[in-house]
Protein backbone atom coordinates (compact mmCIF):
# COMPACT_ATOMS: atom_id res chain seq x y z
CA UNK A 1 0.00 0.00 0.00
CA UNK A 2 2.74 2.47 0.94
CA UNK A 3 5.15 1.63 -1.87
CA UNK A 4 5.06 5.15 -3.35
CA UNK A 5 4.94 7.11 -0.12
CA UNK A 6 7.27 5.05 2.07
CA UNK A 7 10.16 7.45 1.55
CA UNK A 8 7.94 10.34 2.72
CA UNK A 9 6.00 8.54 5.44
CA UNK A 10 7.90 9.98 8.39
CA UNK A 11 7.71 13.46 6.92
CA UNK A 12 3.94 13.17 6.50
CA UNK A 13 3.46 12.03 10.09
CA UNK A 14 6.09 14.23 11.67
CA UNK A 15 3.34 15.82 13.78
CA UNK A 16 3.09 12.64 15.89
CA UNK A 17 4.87 12.72 19.25
CA UNK A 18 6.03 9.12 19.34
CA UNK A 19 8.07 9.63 22.51
CA UNK A 20 5.05 10.92 24.45
CA UNK A 21 2.85 8.13 23.09
CA UNK A 22 5.34 5.50 24.19
CA UNK A 23 5.62 7.01 27.66
CA UNK A 24 1.83 6.90 27.95
CA UNK A 25 1.44 3.35 26.67
CA UNK A 26 4.37 2.11 28.77
CA UNK A 27 2.63 3.33 31.93
CA UNK A 28 -0.51 1.46 30.90
CA UNK A 29 1.51 -1.68 30.22
CA UNK A 30 3.19 -1.56 33.63
CA UNK A 31 -0.21 -1.13 35.30
CA UNK A 32 -1.64 -4.22 33.61
CA UNK A 33 1.18 -6.68 32.97
CA UNK A 34 1.41 -9.60 35.40
CA UNK A 35 4.13 -11.65 33.71
CA UNK A 36 7.78 -11.50 34.75
CA UNK A 37 9.36 -11.09 31.32
CA UNK A 38 10.05 -8.02 29.23
CA UNK A 39 9.55 -9.10 25.60
CA UNK A 40 7.38 -6.84 23.45
CA UNK A 41 6.04 -7.31 19.92
CA UNK A 42 4.87 -4.24 18.01
CA UNK A 43 2.32 -5.37 15.40
CA UNK A 44 2.04 -3.21 12.26
CA UNK A 45 5.16 -1.39 13.38
CA UNK A 46 5.55 0.67 10.19
CA UNK A 47 8.85 2.53 10.03
CA UNK A 48 9.66 1.70 13.65
CA UNK A 49 9.07 5.11 15.23
CA UNK A 50 7.30 3.70 18.29
CA UNK A 51 9.96 0.99 18.57
CA UNK A 52 12.66 3.66 18.63
CA UNK A 53 11.38 4.59 22.11
CA UNK A 54 9.86 1.27 23.20
CA UNK A 55 13.27 -0.39 23.03
CA UNK A 56 14.42 1.70 25.99
CA UNK A 57 11.93 -0.19 28.17
CA UNK A 58 11.47 -3.59 26.51
CA UNK A 59 13.19 -6.29 24.47
CA UNK A 60 11.40 -5.44 21.25
CA UNK A 61 10.52 -7.11 17.96
CA UNK A 62 8.29 -5.78 15.19
CA UNK A 63 6.14 -7.11 12.38
CA UNK A 64 4.64 -5.36 9.38
CA UNK A 65 3.22 -6.40 6.03
CA UNK A 66 5.23 -3.76 4.13
CA UNK A 67 8.78 -4.76 3.30
CA UNK A 68 9.51 -1.15 2.31
CA UNK A 69 8.42 0.07 5.75
CA UNK A 70 10.52 -2.56 7.44
CA UNK A 71 13.63 -1.48 5.56
CA UNK A 72 13.33 1.96 7.15
CA UNK A 73 12.50 0.41 10.55
CA UNK A 74 15.67 -1.70 10.38
CA UNK A 75 17.79 1.33 9.51
CA UNK A 76 16.29 3.20 12.47
CA UNK A 77 16.61 0.24 14.86
CA UNK A 78 19.43 -2.02 13.59
CA UNK A 79 19.55 -4.01 16.83
CA UNK A 80 15.86 -5.02 16.64
CA UNK A 81 14.43 -8.12 14.92
CA UNK A 82 11.72 -7.41 12.36
CA UNK A 83 9.43 -9.81 10.52
CA UNK A 84 7.42 -9.30 7.34
CA UNK A 85 4.11 -10.83 8.45
CA UNK A 86 0.35 -10.31 8.27
CA UNK A 87 -1.25 -9.47 11.63
CA UNK A 88 -4.07 -11.90 10.87
CA UNK A 89 -2.05 -15.12 10.81
CA UNK A 90 1.59 -14.60 11.83
CA UNK A 91 3.50 -17.42 13.53
CA UNK A 92 6.75 -16.42 15.22
CA UNK A 93 7.26 -19.55 17.29
CA UNK A 94 7.74 -17.71 20.58
CA UNK A 95 5.67 -15.58 22.96
CA UNK A 96 5.75 -12.09 24.39
CA UNK A 97 4.88 -10.34 27.63
CA UNK A 98 3.47 -7.37 25.72
CA UNK A 99 1.94 -6.97 22.27
CA UNK A 100 1.04 -3.55 20.93
CA UNK A 101 -0.91 -2.61 17.81
CA UNK A 102 -0.96 1.19 17.58
CA UNK A 103 -1.85 4.06 15.24
CA UNK A 104 -5.23 2.46 14.44
CA UNK A 105 -3.57 -0.21 12.30
CA UNK A 106 -6.14 -2.78 13.43
CA UNK A 107 -8.66 -1.12 11.08
CA UNK A 108 -6.83 -2.55 8.08
CA UNK A 109 -8.15 -6.04 8.85
CA UNK A 110 -11.37 -4.71 7.21
CA UNK A 111 -13.79 -7.41 8.47
CA UNK A 112 -15.01 -8.72 11.81
CA UNK A 113 -13.85 -12.19 10.79
CA UNK A 114 -10.32 -10.89 10.23
CA UNK A 115 -10.46 -8.96 13.51
CA UNK A 116 -11.23 -12.20 15.33
CA UNK A 117 -8.35 -13.94 13.54
CA UNK A 118 -5.91 -11.11 14.34
CA UNK A 119 -6.77 -10.90 18.03
CA UNK A 120 -6.74 -14.69 18.36
CA UNK A 121 -3.31 -14.74 16.74
CA UNK A 122 -1.97 -12.01 19.01
CA UNK A 123 -3.39 -13.69 22.10
CA UNK A 124 -1.74 -16.96 21.11
CA UNK A 125 1.59 -15.10 21.16
CA UNK A 126 1.06 -13.78 24.72
CA UNK A 127 2.44 -15.49 27.79
CA UNK A 128 0.08 -15.92 30.77
CA UNK A 129 -0.08 -12.57 32.53
CA UNK A 130 0.92 -10.78 29.34
CA UNK A 131 -0.92 -7.75 28.01
CA UNK A 132 -2.24 -6.76 24.59
CA UNK A 133 -2.73 -3.05 23.83
CA UNK A 134 -4.73 -2.05 20.74
CA UNK A 135 -5.37 1.49 19.52
CA UNK A 136 -8.57 1.22 17.45
CA UNK A 137 -9.61 3.08 14.34
CA UNK A 138 -12.50 5.53 14.55
CA UNK A 139 -15.81 4.04 15.70
CA UNK A 140 -18.78 4.28 13.27
CA UNK A 141 -20.60 6.95 15.29
CA UNK A 142 -17.50 9.19 15.30
CA UNK A 143 -16.67 8.95 11.61
CA UNK A 144 -17.90 11.78 9.42
CA UNK A 145 -18.05 11.04 5.68
CA UNK A 146 -17.91 13.76 3.04
CA UNK A 147 -15.42 15.82 5.03
CA UNK A 148 -12.16 17.10 3.58
CA UNK A 149 -8.75 16.54 5.20
CA UNK A 150 -5.28 17.73 4.25
CA UNK A 151 -1.62 17.62 5.25
CA UNK A 152 1.07 19.88 3.78
CA UNK A 153 4.86 19.61 3.92
CA UNK A 154 6.84 22.70 2.98
CA UNK A 155 10.63 22.25 2.87
CA UNK A 156 13.22 23.82 0.54
CA UNK A 157 13.56 20.74 -1.67
CA UNK A 158 10.29 18.99 -0.87
CA UNK A 159 6.67 20.03 -1.19
CA UNK A 160 3.88 17.58 -0.35
CA UNK A 161 0.15 18.11 -0.43
CA UNK A 162 -2.06 15.23 0.70
CA UNK A 163 -5.79 15.79 0.36
CA UNK A 164 -8.68 13.40 0.75
CA UNK A 165 -12.44 13.47 1.15
CA UNK A 166 -13.69 10.81 3.54
CA UNK A 167 -16.19 8.27 2.26
CA UNK A 168 -17.84 5.13 3.60
CA UNK A 169 -19.00 1.80 2.23
CA UNK A 170 -20.99 -0.12 4.81
CA UNK A 171 -18.76 -0.34 7.88
CA UNK A 172 -15.55 0.45 6.00
CA UNK A 173 -14.13 3.95 5.84
CA UNK A 174 -12.67 4.84 2.45
CA UNK A 175 -9.81 7.32 2.24
CA UNK A 176 -8.62 8.04 -1.29
CA UNK A 177 -5.54 10.09 -0.52
CA UNK A 178 -4.39 12.32 -3.37
CA UNK A 179 -0.69 13.10 -3.22
CA UNK A 180 1.06 15.91 -5.05
CA UNK A 181 4.81 15.58 -4.40
CA UNK A 182 7.35 18.03 -5.73
CA UNK A 183 11.13 17.62 -5.61
CA UNK A 184 13.97 19.19 -7.64
CA UNK A 185 13.63 16.16 -9.94
CA UNK A 186 10.00 16.89 -10.79
CA UNK A 187 6.41 16.73 -9.57
CA UNK A 188 4.11 13.73 -9.55
CA UNK A 189 0.53 12.99 -8.56
CA UNK A 190 -0.91 9.65 -7.45
CA UNK A 191 -3.69 8.25 -5.30
CA UNK A 192 -3.50 5.79 -2.40
CA UNK A 193 -6.68 4.09 -1.25
CA UNK A 194 -6.92 3.25 2.44
CA UNK A 195 -9.80 1.07 3.62
CA UNK A 196 -10.24 0.66 7.36
CA UNK A 197 -13.05 -1.16 9.14
CA UNK A 198 -14.95 0.73 11.81
CA UNK A 199 -15.70 -1.52 14.78
CA UNK A 200 -18.12 -0.75 17.59
CA UNK A 201 -16.66 -0.61 21.09
CA UNK A 202 -18.73 -3.66 21.97
CA UNK A 203 -17.33 -5.60 19.02
CA UNK A 204 -13.76 -4.87 20.07
CA UNK A 205 -14.49 -5.67 23.70
CA UNK A 206 -16.34 -8.87 22.82
CA UNK A 207 -13.65 -10.12 20.45
CA UNK A 208 -10.93 -9.61 23.05
CA UNK A 209 -13.05 -11.28 25.73
CA UNK A 210 -13.84 -14.25 23.50
CA UNK A 211 -10.10 -14.67 22.90
CA UNK A 212 -9.74 -15.31 26.64
CA UNK A 213 -8.51 -11.88 27.73
CA UNK A 214 -9.52 -9.73 30.69
CA UNK A 215 -10.48 -6.47 29.00
CA UNK A 216 -10.50 -2.82 29.98
CA UNK A 217 -11.15 0.20 27.78
CA UNK A 218 -9.24 3.45 28.18
CA UNK A 219 -11.53 6.03 26.56
CA UNK A 220 -8.88 8.72 26.13
CA UNK A 221 -6.08 6.58 24.77
CA UNK A 222 -3.18 8.23 22.97
CA UNK A 223 -5.05 10.44 20.51
CA UNK A 224 -8.67 10.42 21.67
CA UNK A 225 -9.38 7.13 19.87
CA UNK A 226 -9.16 5.11 23.05
CA UNK A 227 -7.16 2.00 23.87
CA UNK A 228 -8.29 -1.55 24.45
CA UNK A 229 -6.20 -3.41 27.01
CA UNK A 230 -6.46 -7.19 27.20
CA UNK A 231 -4.61 -9.15 29.86
CA UNK A 232 -4.11 -12.89 29.52
CA UNK A 233 -4.94 -14.63 32.82
CA UNK A 234 -2.02 -16.12 34.72
CA UNK A 235 -3.69 -19.54 34.64
CA UNK A 236 -4.34 -19.44 30.88
CA UNK A 237 -3.51 -22.60 28.94
CA UNK A 238 -0.73 -22.15 26.42
CA UNK A 239 -0.96 -23.24 22.81
CA UNK A 240 1.67 -23.20 20.09
CA UNK A 241 2.63 -19.72 18.92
Amino acid sequence: MYSKTTAYYDKIYSFKDYRAEVQRVTGIIYENRRSDGNRLLDVACGTGCHIEYLKAYFDVEGIDLSQEMLEIARQRNPEVSFHCENMIDFQLGHRFDVITCLFSSIGYVKTLENLISAITCMTRHLVPGGVLVIEPWIAPDKYYPNTVHSIFIDEPDLRIARINTSAVEGRVSILDMHYLIGTPQGTEHFIERHELAMFEEGEMHGTLTNAGLEVTHNAEGLNDRGLFIGRRPLDAKTVAA
